[in-house]
């Protein structure tokens, strides 16, 4: 065969691939920013509702929050403290995308791939451990300034520990009827509400504001499973 015959069917095979769309894609592709953005939302969601170590940095999250809130903390502190949040969520996320894609290409026991995922894991508790140590020396630095007015600790106490379990109380895989989620759903704005009115730092109130809507989702999503 002539090189020109070799480029024509070179050229064939092409068009025809192009043409033809593989069987593992969805037939929706996103077509919008707004679609993508819907795809990546019900990819969080999803692993919330799957994943009890999401839900664990969730509640630890709305808990930095409240604590972040309430002391006078600077803007690399708060920079620092919400790189950290972010950065252990999306570990988590990666984690649980490299659990999926194991299982899909093992299936069945393979000590590589349990290995694959005992590493990813660990790299997830590194970073988680890692956040647990810069808060706890951020927390230290500004010890005086803290203990300082006692009022403000019992006062987050007062309405952190209802805030914490309620967000935990909407995240938990136990069936719930609706109307109590609803209630667990007003009680938690409404405690997050009341932690505005003597925020330090509104980006830290944002942040647990983005993090109970969350919550709720999740609780609407498992409604939806069910």
């Amino acid at each position: 065969m002539t090189r020109r015959g070799l480029l024509t069917v070179g050229e064939v095979c092409y068009s025809t691939l192009a043409m033809t769309k593989p069987p593992f894609m969805p037939k929706d592709q996103p077509t919008s920013f707004a679609k993508s953005l819907g795809y990546a939302w019900s990819g969080l969601i999803h692993t919330v509702v799957h994943q009890r170590n999401m839900r664990m940095h969730i509640i630890a999250a709305i808990l930095v929050g409240l604590v972040a809130s309430a002391v006078p903390l600077g803007l690399a502190e708060k920079a620092i403290l919400i790189f950290c949040v972010t950065l252990i969520f999306f570990a988590e996320m990666l984690n649980s995308a490299l659990e999926q894609l194991v299982d899909l290409a093992i299936q069945q026991f393979d000590e590589k791939a349990k290995l694959t995922k005992d590493i990813a894991a660990a790299g997830v508790l590194v970073l988680a451990i890692g956040s647990m140590v810069i808060f706890a020396a951020i927390l230290v630095h500004d010890a005086d300034q803290i203990f300082r007015d006692l009022a403000v600790i019992q006062r987050q106490v007062l309405f952190g520990v209802p805030l914490t379990f309620l967000g935990g109380a909407l995240m938990h895989e136990s069936k719930k009827p609706k109307w109590l989620d609803a209630i667990f759903t007003l009680g938690a704005l409404g405690t997050w509400a009341a932690t505005t009115t003597w925020t330090q730092s509104y980006v830290m109130s944002a942040l647990m504001l983005g993090l109970l809507i969350v919550c709720v989702a999740t609780a609407i999503a498992r409604h939806r499973l069910r």
